[in-house]
């Protein structure tokens, strides 16, 4: 295997711990890894990411796709509700398939796979993001075989990257959003405070008192007052 392939799983851990410290979505970071994946993984010619929206439902999302072939595949196991994806997701770190003509674990899936798709074998790998979220990443090869034990481990190693940085970027997200919600909740307390005469602490309230009447999280009450004003300005 190449030095070279290695050096840019180098240079991608590099800058993933970086873009941490920067204003860098976690839809970004995963669309750089699974573009990554395709162009130093020998044979792997699609890659997307599987992540959990609600555990209690096993409701998944499809992302960072690059192209429709992984989207394809997770509709289909969706619908299925079987495949190896979610088998991984579910019970498994890592699933391989060597060779789906040859596969029996999930034989509908599989039927519309082979007839709708030139995948041939695959390897998910399961992603923790944090204690609450779970992902995999979904690698496709339209050839038979193609994830031999080496590519296999550079794989490990490129989701293990992509974990550590979609922690940051997580983080990031979680915190532009907060900055968000109290940039407009303080818009809103202004606008109640120069309308009704009345102290900050006293706009929260009202505020909070329109929340729990309306049973409507303050963050959207606050936004639809802030519209509402900007509307009429």
């Amino acid at each position: 295997m190449s030095d070279d392939i290695y050096a840019t799983l180098a240079q991608l851990a590099r800058s993933l711990h970086s873009q941490q410290d920067v204003d860098f979505d976690s839809d970004q970071l995963l669309r750089g890894v699974t573009e990554t994946a395709t162009q130093i993984l020998p044979g792997v010619a699609h890659a997307g990411v599987t992540l959990v929206v609600n555990r209690r439902r096993r409701t998944i999302e499809s992302v960072a796709a690059t192209g429709t072939v992984p989207r394809t595949l997770d509709r289909l196991q969706d619908e299925h509700q079987q495949g190896p994806c979610l088998e991984a997701l579910w019970n498994q770190y890592t699933v391989r398939v060597e060779d789906y003509h040859q596969e029996t674990r999930w034989p509908d899936f599989v039927a519309d796979l082979i007839q709708q798709t030139a995948v041939r074998s695959s390897l998910s790998i399961q992603l923790y993001t944090n204690e609450n979220e779970l992902g995999t990443v979904n690698l496709y090869s339209e050839d038979v075989g193609a994830f031999t034990p080496e590519v296999e481990d550079l794989a490990l190693a490129l989701a293990a990257q992509a974990a550590v940085g979609l922690a940051g970027a997580r983080s990031n997200d979680e915190l532009r959003s907060a900055l968000a919600s109290r940039d407009i909740i303080g818009q809103a307390k202004g606008i109640i405070m120069e309308s009704q005469k009345v102290t900050s602490s006293e706009a929260f309230t009202l505020l909070t008192k329109l929340s729990q009447e309306s049973n409507t999280p303050i963050y959207e009450v606050a936004r639809k007052l802030v519209f509402v004003d900007r509307s009429l300005g």
